[in-house]
């Protein structure tokens, strides 16, 4: 089976992610998907969070921080800026805070916490993963593709969910169970909604969220997630750990794809010794591929001749993925 294969047998799979390592193509591939997909008339979203990788170069257009820019017919990337949502987080903290408490402003320690608050990572990752589910809870498209963050970060994130969903049911169950004694002294007083309950319905509702994303990753009926790999043994190492560790989160996995292959062709032209060593290297790490992951590896891209930025590049290495 090949790449083409998995989307025309899939049409059901809209949310299409790649994943894998620093480096490694993840945003080419990405917009060559989103390029094949448009020119089949699709509608198409290529979407990312991550700072390093950037649309803006490929597409060779201003896309960072702008909303969905159109890039062709039928195809639109969009660059999602996380410390703008970082500092929309604030704003929405300090406004609770103001309106619970009736306060005229944010006293200097709540405000110092909340600035330390927005420095930890989790913060930005909760920012950014906010960000995706407003691009995909809005529906706007036939096929959102997702540049996903390196590996580390969704998988804490998908971790996150599982902690969220654990420690909010034991809350749960304490409040109704509290509720239920207090409803015995307090039937006759029509006491307003206490404090914890305002904060528990913020919990449950960043809950929702938590778990409307992570469902995203782990919805198997509407999702395809493909790691991009090249063949070093480092990256086949890392790429394998991965696959299980997403394995054991039920990411559902589509295949793999395999970049930077260089050509064979080569070895027939008057090339300098180390080439030839390297692709025989590449061959003996392809067959280890093999042997990994067999008829899950459903596309070699060569490496090309130059950066793929522009949409002819793109064409190019679309053309070779859904060959």
């Amino acid at each position: 089976m090949g790449f083409k294969d998995v989307f025309l047998q899939h049409p059901e799979r809209r949310y299409i992610m790649f994943g894998g390592g620093g480096g490694v193509g993840k945003t080419t591939f990405s917009a060559a998907a989103g390029y094949w997909l448009a020119a089949h008339g699709k509608k198409v979203l290529v979407f990312s969070v991550d700072p390093q990788a950037s649309l803006t170069d490929i597409f060779k257009k201003d896309i960072f921080g702008k909303g969905p820019v159109p890039i062709m017919q039928n195809l639109w990337a969009q660059e999602i800026d996380a410390d703008k949502h970082i500092k929309a987080y604030q704003q929405e903290i300090r406004q609770k805070i103001l309106d619970m408490y009736g306060l005229p402003a944010v006293p200097e320690e709540i405000e110092n916490y909340i600035q330390a608050a927005s420095a930890e990572p989790a913060m930005e990752e909760s920012a950014m993963f906010d960000a995706v589910v407003d691009v995909v809870m809005k529906g706007d498209y036939d096929y959102y593709i997702y540049d996903l963050v390196p590996l580390g970060h969704a998988l804490y994130y998908l971790s996150m969910a599982k902690v969220y969903d654990e420690w909010i049911n034991k809350v749960t169950q304490l409040r109704k169970e509290m509720r239920e004694y207090e409803d015995m002294v307090s039937r006759l007083q029509h006491k307003k909604e206490s404090e914890q309950d305002q904060i528990l319905k913020e919990l449950l509702y960043i809950k929702g969220r938590i778990n409307t994303s992570a469902g995203i990753l782990t919805d198997k009926t509407k999702t395809a997630f493909f790691f991009v790999l090249i063949p070093e043994a480092g990256v086949i190492n890392d790429t394998q750990k991965a696959a299980k560790l997403f394995a054991s989160f039920d990411v559902p996995l589509s295949g793999y794809v395999v970049n930077r292959v260089i050509p064979h062709e080569l070895l027939d032209q008057n090339i300098p010794d180390y080439l030839r060593h390297r692709i025989a290297m590449q061959d003996q790490h392809l067959g280890s591929l093999s042997a990994a992951f067999g008829e899950q590896v459903l596309a070699r891209a060569p490496e090309m001749e130059r950066d793929v930025t522009g949409l002819p590049m793109i064409e190019k290495l679309a053309d070779i993925m859904f060959a």
